[in-house]
């Protein structure tokens, strides 16, 4: 198959890989082409612009940090006759909307793909993918979900239904990383050992893995980046976009947003989302 990935930051490199490794060929094109050349290593060929790559693809994937960005590439770009946008960016409600309408206007079905992971999962072929729409082009998409995932889930043909479950799961995410920020700040404050608070935790229901790998970058001060902190306040302000819409009152998830834009306002908002913990700090 040929596949057209456009964006190939932190996610979307190795996805390109992943599905180069899988035997498709791959054409790839990122803003910055610095970012993209890498790829060329490993059987992906690096192209000049969008169009360069999309041409002659069975499937065109977007993989780009917000909807902003989505809209930008989208907005000029020539779809290949009979081709399948595979839409993989968390861009919430509205931006989702504006990319059905585009995908209708350009005469292609757009499958809403985001996918749940970061960096490790994505480098492993691991991500959990979140399909919804056209059921014909969803299963044209599907040897490119297996090559990046360990499993596809279907949430039908209604448009938009894989975003707002990935807003629902996003908004369980950050909620568990700034309570465990807020944890490790705790411990801190109090004088307790807070990997003594991870190892007490670890391996029984209310330890889950997740906890114990932010939890010891925290500790560590180490926040090699796997999903990035300006890239979770994003999710939060999404989830919240998408609640506030929807007349509900989510008080604790606005708290979360607050204490997530607060650690990028103090600079950390390209290191790992365990980077929340600082914004708990004593300043």
């Amino acid at each position: 198959m040929r596949v057209a990935v456009l964006g190939t930051g932190t996610m979307g490199a190795p996805m390109a890989r992943n599905i180069a490794a899988a035997g498709h060929e791959v054409r790839a094109w990122n803003r910055s082409r610095g970012r993209a050349e890498p790829l060329a290593a490993d059987g992906v060929q690096v192209a000049g612009s969008p169009d360069e790559a999309a041409a002659g693809a069975e499937v065109v994937v977007t993989m780009l940090s917000d909807g902003d960005a989505v809209e930008a590439v989208a907005a000029d770009l020539s779809f290949p006759e009979d081709a399948v946008w595979a839409q993989m960016s968390t861009v919430g409600i509205e931006a989702t909307e504006r990319l059905l309408a585009r995908a209708a206007g350009a005469g292609v079905p757009l499958v809403d793909a985001p996918v749940l992971g970061t960096k490790a999962p994505a480098e492993q072929g691991t991500l959990i993918v979140i399909a919804s729409g056209d059921a014909r082009a969803r299963e044209r998409c599907a040897p490119l979900f297996d090559a990046v995932g360990a499993r596809t889930v279907a949430l039908g043909e209604e448009p938009g239904a894989s975003t707002r479950m990935k807003l629902v799961l996003n908004a369980w995410l950050v909620s568990l990383v700034e309570g465990l920020a807020e944890s490790v700040a705790l411990a801190e404050g109090l004088g307790v050992d807070p990997a003594g608070f991870l190892e007490i935790i670890d391996g029984g229901p209310l330890g889950p893995a997740y906890a114990k790998m932010k939890g010891t970058m925290m500790i560590e001060r180490s926040y090699e980046p796997s999903f990035s902190l300006a890239l979770a306040a994003k999710d939060a302000r999404l989830a919240l976009d998408a609640a506030d819409a929807s007349g509900l009152d989510l008080p604790a998830l606005r708290a979360i947003r607050a204490q997530l834009e607060k650690a990028v306002e103090q600079g950390h908002g390209d290191a790992d989302m365990a980077a929340a913990v600082e914004a708990s700090r004593p300043g």
